[in-house]
């Protein structure tokens, strides 16, 4: 199909802005495709255990309790495309230093868990200021539709990344991955200074960075849908992150052949992101907090997967449609709050979203390592399949979550009418 006719198809293609967001939504991905790959197995490759993993792994997400409200503070009050390049600079640092030491030697425990500390600070930024970001480009009434194709881009990038970086630890060592996953986010910054987005408010003066925050906060507890899937995907995190993202390269490592099967699983999971966001394009199911919840629930499927040690093709089938079902989510969801969030406070409310949804994480990280040493591998596996399901059953009680329908995610004021350039005044 020709670019014209793709245009045709997909009127927001059509938007200049939007394009260069995909070729960074392409690139950025793929870049953290190979430190998916590149981070697991450098520690393990340095003789670290589990416990060690876990560790490095928490320093990686462990800026999100800071960084990630300074930077939905930061991205509804300067041009979120600034902030964005700031957080890829950030993990060029942290990946390319740490893939310098690999190949130069073996670093210390210490040393690994401060870089991925540093990348953790550019990770932290990015959700909010992306999800702020997008409706900036775009009209209203193409987001469903710009989400799925950007979403489209970057799951093709990370799994793109996370296939060729699998091969590329497995054939020249883990050093070379994250090397490559510095080299290419610092090809993103040129990409995020192009963009010219419209300012959804006119710049006026800062009432404070607390008062922001409480006026964020105030927009997230107002709605009982809202603060619910967040706890609940606060659960959901911790316990996946544990029991598939920090036990599953000890699991490839031991019965599936390694690093090549880890990068295989991880790009299974990107076909299923990918085939999720084929469906999400027209996708829109009558109650959407409802379909949200129990994507959460499907989530357990992955540990449940590894615990039970199925044959590879099988545990690759689990992940492609844990891939779906999210990705179908995280385009309901990022079209409920770009249509129900006022746009001057989108980017706050974003940034306690990924808090909220993030923030148990490093503790699951740092808990599973000691976990694992005393009950097994298996035996924590299966318990993280368990929470999963259990958190997201309880989040059916709510009435907001079963009642909410399609046609009740509608802004009930009018959007502010945003222009290119400098604010009107």
């Amino acid at each position: 199909m020709s670019w014209l006719a793709l245009s045709r198809r997909f009127p927001v293609l059509g938007v200049r802005d939007f394009r260069i967001l995909l070729a960074d939504r392409m690139l950025a991905p793929a870049a953290m495709g190979f430190s998916l790959v590149g981070v697991s197995f450098s520690v393990l490759r340095a003789g670290g255990s589990s416990a060690d993993l876990s560790y490095v792994l928490a320093a990686q997400l462990t800026p999100m309790l800071v960084f990630t409200l300074v930077s939905g503070v930061a991205a509804d009050r300067f041009p979120p495309q600034r902030v964005l390049a700031a957080a890829n600079l950030a993990i060029v640092a942290g990946e390319g230093t740490f893939g310098v030491l690999m190949l130069a030697t073996r670093p210390p425990l210490w040393s690994m868990i401060a870089l991925e500390a540093v990348t953790g600070v550019g990770m932290a930024m990015f959700y909010p200021a992306s999800t702020a970001l997008l409706p900036q480009l775009v009209p209203e009434d193409l987001l469903q539709e710009a989400n799925s194709i950007s979403r489209l881009a970057m799951n093709a990038g990370q799994m793109s990344g996370a296939a060729v970086g699998g091969l590329l630890v497995a054939a020249a060592g883990p050093g070379w991955a994250l090397t490559a996953c510095a080299v290419a986010m610092a090809g993103t910054v040129p990409l995020m200074l192009m963009l010219r987005p419209a300012r959804a408010t006119a710049p006026g003066e800062s009432p404070g960075m607390l008062r922001e925050l409480r006026e964020g906060w105030a927009e997230v507890r107002s709605r009982t849908w809202l603060w619910v899937i967040i706890g609940q995907f606060g659960v959901v995190m911790a316990a996946w992150y544990g029991g598939f993202q920090v036990l599953g390269p000890v699991v490839a490592r031991q019965h599936l052949g390694g690093a090549a099967a880890w990068g295989g699983i991880t790009a299974a999971e990107s076909c299923g992101l990918i085939a999720g966001g084929l469906v999400s394009l027209r996708f829109s199911p009558r109650r959407p907090m409802l379909f949200c919840v129990l994507a959460g629930a499907v989530v357990a499927c992955a540990p449940l997967a590894l615990a039970l040690v199925l044959p590879l093709p099988a545990i690759c089938a689990a992940t492609f449609v844990l891939g779906a079902a999210t990705e179908v989510m995280m385009v309901l969801w990022m079209v409920a709050l770009a249509r129900m969030i006022p746009p001057d406070k989108l980017a706050r409310v974003s940034s306690y979203d990924a808090l909220g949804s993030m923030m148990a994480m490093p503790l699951g990280a740092l808990a599973v390592g000691p976990v694992a040493d005393a009950i097994g591998v298996r035996g924590t596996q299966f318990g993280a399949a368990g929470l999963i399901a259990g958190v997201s059953l309880l989040c059916l009680i709510p009435r907001d979550i079963r009642g909410i329908r399609a046609a009740d995610l509608v802004s009930p004021a009018p959007a502010p009418v945003t222009v290119p350039g400098p604010a009107l005044p």
